[in-house]
């Protein structure tokens, strides 16, 4: 049975992960600078500090800048005329993965050996799981990923390929993470996967504007787009075939929720440190103050769960049972 929040066995397993070792996957066109000064913000802003004031004492993101993202374009030019370069290992995602898994492994090494929680926002997700893969050893690696990785958290992350008649951004390398891995893969190894989708915008195709969102829709308008619904709408489209869903402004809710994870939905949350498409900064994004406890506490709860022996907590739950911790 799960844990309440608040109860002691929560308590426990909180102090453990906030010992753990984090790392933060950058998500599509955003760099490493986006999760500690976003948007040229104080750094009191920034993801990476408001997990430190949750008692995380080692806190970083993987090295990623804005510009490095042109590889994904060049590498899935290529791939359209070379078939067999779209997967996670060809031109368009392999240097971020081998990134990804040089930040997992340097994060454990310095940590003494402490398991890694993986925070990944975006496409940082699906292309987390892109590297965790079948939970073999990495090329060149001793440890297989269980070894070195307690959980993976994605936020926002739009898991799934779009429908057949819907152009695939990916050319079809997200088609095959969802076939080769899919769902909660690693959970079976020791992995816990908490999936956390934002619940904010359902996409509309007119350009009327929502009151509640007067600010960004008025620069929406201005640049003939509408308002965020509309934009949302576009997004959406996109990713999931539909327009006219819900989701965190960009992504559809229903495309960040991984089968065999703990889902969180998050009414009200948006998708990126910005309003989409803008430079206006939001404090409701998904790594916000005033929204990280939201999922925060699912994520103590799952890595609690999949690191207890469940031979020990059976014999605990039976000592609890028969007064004997009292003794």
């Amino acid at each position: 049975m799960m844990p309440a929040l608040g109860s002691p066995s929560d308590a426990s397993s909180a102090m453990a992960l906030e010992d753990s070792p984090v790392v933060i996957v950058p998500g599509f066109g955003n760099a490493d600078i986006d999760y500690k000064t976003p948007l040229g913000q104080d750094a009191d802003v920034g993801l990476e500090s408001v997990l430190a004031r949750r008692g995380f004492t080692d806190v970083r993101t993987m090295p990623c800048e804005r510009v490095e993202w042109a590889r994904v374009i060049l590498g899935l030019l290529a791939a359209i005329v070379w078939r067999p370069w779209a997967t996670p290992e060809g031109p368009a995602y392999s240097w971020f993965i081998d990134r990804l898994r040089g930040a997992v492994e340097e994060a454990h090494a310095q940590s003494g050996g402490k398991k890694v929680l993986l925070i990944a926002h975006s496409a940082g997700g699906w292309l987390s799981r892109a590297a965790l893969s079948d939970g073999g050893a990495w090329r060149g690696g001793a440890a297989a990923p269980a070894e070195l990785v307690s959980g993976l958290v994605t936020l926002g992350a739009p898991h799934f390929p779009p429908p057949e008649g819907t152009p695939d951004m990916t050319q079809g390398v997200i088609r095959a993470v969802n076939d080769d891995y899919p769902g909660a893969f690693l959970a079976r190894e020791g992995i816990a996967y908490v999936t956390v989708g934002g619940d904010a915008i359902v996409g509309d195709d007119s350009k009327a504007q929502s009151p509640a969102a007067a600010s960004v829709d008025n620069v929406y308008a201005m640049r003939g787009e509408g308002s965020a619904a509309r934009v949302a709408f576009n997004s959406y489209l996109m990713t999931c075939g539909r327009g006219d869903v819900t989701g965190d402004g960009v992504v559809p809710l229903e495309w960040t929720l991984l089968e065999g994870a703990r889902q969180v939905v998050l009414p009200g949350v948006l998708h990126s440190i910005n309003e989409a498409g803008t430079t206006l900064p939001t404090d409701r994004w998904y790594g916000s103050e005033q929204v990280v406890d939201r999922w925060l506490g699912a994520v103590r709860q799952e890595v609690a769960a999949e690191t207890t022996n469940p031979l020990e907590e059976a014999v605990s739950q039976m000592r609890r049972l028969v007064g004997l911790d009292a003794l």
